[in-house]
């Protein structure tokens, strides 16, 4: 028995690296797969079916799985990517986004089109599937069905504390984390959670980086063998977050990178002041954060 038997689920952006990774460890415990990938470049060009090359490996490995060329950020296109999992299915109980571009430069040289094409495949091509994916599971709840969703969407350590010649990419993904959280909040009731795992691996999008590692693919590690850049490394976490084991765990931020699984704590409350009432002064207010919030001031004897 799986930990994953009977569930089907989707991993966008699959035809390579991270998501490829996803889908071979989700395919691995027993779930039923649907390979999303619009086949395109790091940069969002071209298209091609690059989906079926993940779901050659999983059904060579006794897996099942099915191709979909759909362009998340296209809000039709993902509406009928979930339509598919149901149709060829009969359900969906796990939805990961994953799909990703880059086009980096320093925000004097970044054009608009580049910003614009990275939001959309990241955040609206997060928000879409999700979108649908609530739709599907708000109707099995008004049937009154009982069962489990998952959403795993993905974010990074340039979203998270940000990253030089990336306001396209780093906002992005920020903006995953905020959704994630959001979301986990809106489709609490319905018994689904919704968690973001930030990975780190040798993949097509970290190669565009100067003095990047060589880029491998997830197949490319034997099993049993430890590379601390596998695309997979992160893939046991997400197979762990779409188990019903995990149904206690939602709205969380958690990293994987290597061989540490880090909690993000998040922007949480840190040192306030407060000034009892009155509207602050511009002139003071100086001082006041200097001693009291930022520490770079000592403020003396106090009693």
């Amino acid at each position: 028995m799986g930990m994953l038997d009977g569930k089907v689920a989707i991993v966008t952006g699959a035809g390579h690296g991270i998501g490829r990774g996803h889908a071979l460890e989700l395919a691995k415990h027993g779930a039923k797969v649907v390979v999303n990938d619009l086949g395109v470049s790091v940069k969002g060009e071209g298209q091609g079916k690059d989906a079926d090359l993940t779901v050659d490996i999983i059904k060579e490995r006794g897996g099942e799985a099915v191709s979909n060329y759909e362009n998340v950020a296209d809000y039709e296109g993902a509406g009928r990517m979930i339509a598919q999992a149901v149709d060829a299915f009969g359900q969906l109980d796990i939805l990961v986004n994953n799909a990703g571009i880059v086009r980096d430069s320093a925000i004097w040289n970044m054009s608009e089109g580049d910003f614009d094409a990275v939001i959309a495949v990241h955040v609206k091509g997060t928000w879409a599937p999700a979108h649908w994916a609530a739709r599907h599971w708000r109707d099995r709840n008004k049937a009154g069905e009982a069962f489990t969703g998952r959403i795993i969407n993905t974010t990074s350590g340039a979203g998270l504390v940000g990253n030089f010649g990336q306001t396209n990419y780093a906002t992005a993904k920020a903006g995953i984390a905020g959704m994630t959280q959001t979301l986990s909040l809106e489709l609490a009731k319905l018994g689904v959670t919704v968690n973001c795992v930030g990975p780190a691996a040798a993949t097509r999008i970290t190669g565009t980086m100067p003095g990047a590692p060589e880029v491998i693919e997830a197949d490319d590690v034997p099993d049993g063998e430890w590379n601390r850049m596998d695309p997979s490394v992160s893939s046991p976490l997400v197979a762990w977050l779409a188990s019903d084991e995990s149904q206690h765990v939602t709205g969380q931020i958690i990293r994987a990178v290597a061989e540490n699984i880090i909690l993000m704590k998040g922007w949480a409350d840190g040192p306030t002041i407060n000034n009892k009432g009155k509207r602050w002064d511009a002139e003071k207010l100086g001082s006041q954060l200097a001693t009291d919030v930022f520490f770079t001031r000592a403020p003396g004897l106090r009693y």
